[in-house]
């Protein structure tokens, strides 16, 4: 057998080197370290969806979303402990959805999906439409909030919701929380029939405000979004962990 890089027909000597060499580097390359990324990519595109929703789902199963959610209400509480003495008709403002009831059960039911129409068999396996689901009111307390809720109460200061839902599923909403210990609130603010807001905090702030032009001081404002706490009229802001869904 003749040795690499040698042909019996003759060809030009600076050739025949150019050609070992580049023998030689392949060889050489087969053996080298990988590089850290096997093929051609950019770095511009947004973060994988399905990575998205496989951290997600392990951050909610491993319990580090329990531990999250109860670390900010904690701290909650203790802010409210220390300033309900302190401010003449101290007021606490939460929201519903991912603050104080979970939609655990629909967010996985429909794989992190959101969508608002359609209707909701809770016998059935297919994906449910947010509307139809809020009406069923089976929503489970988020726990530290109902703690929180009940530390409120207890100490005389008055807590009021405002959530994005529509009115129309005011009966389903005051059922569910009523069921779910939630009891003794003194008002709950819910978007008007066919009103559209550009963002929550077009809704919300101005009914906090308003609340504070009742005469309270509204001590701590907790939610999951920034837009349940965006626009000011609360002393603090605390927000819930929520990486399952956004709303604007």
């Amino acid at each position: 057998m003749l040795p690499l890089c040698r042909r019996p027909n003759p060809m030009p000597a600076a050739l025949a080197v150019a050609l070992c060499l580049g023998l030689s580097a392949c060889a050489a390359d087969r053996h080298a370290a990988p590089t850290a990324s096997p093929f051609v990519s950019v770095a511009s595109q947004p973060a994988n969806v399905g990575d998205a929703r496989t951290a997600a789902l392990a951050y909610h199963n491993s319990g580090a979303y329990d531990r999250d959610v109860a670390d900010i209400a904690a701290e909650a509480g203790r802010w409210l402990a220390a300033r309900a003495a302190a401010v003449p008709r101290p007021a606490l403002v939460l929201d519903i959805d991912e603050t104080a009831l979970s939609n655990w059960e629909i967010i996985t039911r429909d794989d992190f999906g959101r969508p608002i129409v359609g209707p909701c068999d809770p016998a059935g396996e297919g994906p449910c439409g947010w509307a139809a689901w809020d009406q069923l009111g089976r929503d489970p307390a988020i726990g530290p909030t109902l703690a929180l809720f009940r530390q409120a109460r207890a100490t005389d200061v008055a807590v009021f919701f405002i959530t994005g839902r529509p009115e129309n599923q005011r009966a389903a909403t005051e059922r569910n929380l009523a069921a779910a210990g939630y009891r003794g609130y003194v008002r709950l603010a819910m978007v008007p029939d066919g009103a559209h807001f550009t963002s929550a905090v077009d809704f919300k702030a101005p009914v906090r405000a308003a609340i504070e032009g009742e005469g309270y001081t509204i001590v701590a404002n907790v939610g999951d979004q920034p837009s349940d706490l965006e626009g000011g009229h609360a002393e603090r802001a605390f927000l819930l962990p929520n990486p399952f869904y956004r709303v604007r």
